[in-house]
């Protein structure tokens, strides 16, 4: 928070604020000094300098220090209003307050700096973490892939003639899947970086859910998933003003998560309602649910369970809670008590029935 307050305010606002609000301190013990004494009114006066050195940078502290000596001397100190020092024990004060002040602008200015490197180094060491997670994950993710398709096409076009009409419908249908897991990794690294870049913004329109639905359940059939999926959505539910890309997106991340880490033989339900210009989107399935350990950090950039197999980035869910906050919505992972796991999508948007909106 200091680290963020210096780089938003200018020096020359910091040595504003530091003599003004030194200016006001004195005032303010002016009046009371005959009630506190001046030994008291340094006590107030250092505070307020260690205030300011707690958020400043170390110029104006210091300046905001020597200031406060001058002040406490000339109006505190006996005799008022001049820089003499009669007596030997408020001389030693004096230069004692004066010592502590600058001491403690530069003490904390150190600290600061010091909290400042330990933070950088954190974020460094968090980066190289993150760093070593992807690219051992794009190395199986994107080489297994990339590996299949030179394969495939290597068999296509030395040995075409020795391969039969279902030999070569095998390596074409190898080299389809592969392309589509290919092309699958880099859409969620494309869309990580537009959510990391701050500037998604949804393109909200009026949108048929069971179409969107549909069309997701579509797209991971093709996959030839061995879960069945089931489709339970009112078809007269309202239209819903979102972004469709990203919902179908959202839905599709979610079905790619349940068929990744359930077995063949579960059953993945996808239900939608609408309640008060609410919508609900849940997705759940009988699989063996999550660790209740790791729950809270299944929504994490790169985040794999800890037995999970291998393969997958991690970016999945991520990317579904990004593009759910986008949409102004929320997501909720939950063990069902029977088996399995529940996610469950709520986004606030506008309704409308076919017949209002053609009467818009």
């Amino acid at each position: 928070m200091a680290a963020l307050f210096i780089n938003t305010v200018s020096k020359t606002k910091q040595y504003l604020f530091g003599v003004l609000l030194i200016t006001l301190v004195a005032v303010a013990c002016y009046f009371l000094s005959p009630y506190i004494g001046y030994r008291v009114v340094a006590f107030i006066l250092l505070i307020s300098v260690s205030l300011l050195a707690m958020f400043f940078d170390i110029l104006p502290v210091l300046l905001a220090a020597v200031l406060s000596a001058l002040v406490w001397d000339y109006f505190f100190i006996p005799p008022h209003y001049t820089l003499r020092i009669d007596s030997t024990e408020d001389y030693i004060l004096f230069f004692m307050y004066f010592v502590i002040a600058l001491v403690n602008a530069v003490l904390t200015y150190k600290i600061r700096q010091i909290e400042k490197l330990a933070m950088q180094r954190e974020e460094k060491e968090h980066t190289v973490r993150l760093y070593n997670t992807l690219l051992n994950s794009l190395s199986h993710e994107l080489r297994t892939p990339i590996a299949a398709i030179i394969g495939a096409t290597d068999n296509l076009q030395n040995n075409n003639a020795k391969l039969s009409p279902q030999n070569r419908h095998d390596l074409v249908l190898e080299i389809s899947k592969a392309a589509f897991r290919l092309n699958q990794q880099v859409e969620n690294l494309l869309n990580m970086s537009r959510l990391e870049s701050g500037f998604i913004q949804p393109k909200n329109d009026w949108c048929d859910i069971n179409e969107i639905v549909y069309d997701a359940v579509k797209r991971i059939e093709e996959n030839n998933i061995a879960q069945r999926i089931s489709i339970n959505i009112n078809p007269s539910i309202p239209l819903f003003k979102l972004d469709k890309v990203m919902l179908e997106q959202v839905i599709y991340n979610l079905l790619n998560n349940a068929t990744q880490y359930t077995e063949a033989k579960c059953i993945i339900n996808v239900t939608a309602a609408c309640h008060a210009d609410m919508l609900e989107l849940i997705v759940e399935d009988n699989g063996n649910g999550f660790p209740a350990d790791e729950i809270k950090n299944v929504f994490d950039k790169f985040y794999r369970l800890k037995n999970s197999r291998t393969g997958g980035t991690g970016l999945g869910l991520s990317i579904v809670k990004g593009f759910t906050e986008a949409m102004d919505g929320s997501v909720k992972l939950e063990n069902l008590s029977v088996g399995g796991a529940r996610f469950t999508i709520t986004i606030a948007a506008e309704t409308s029935y076919l017949k209002n909106l053609k009467n818009e």
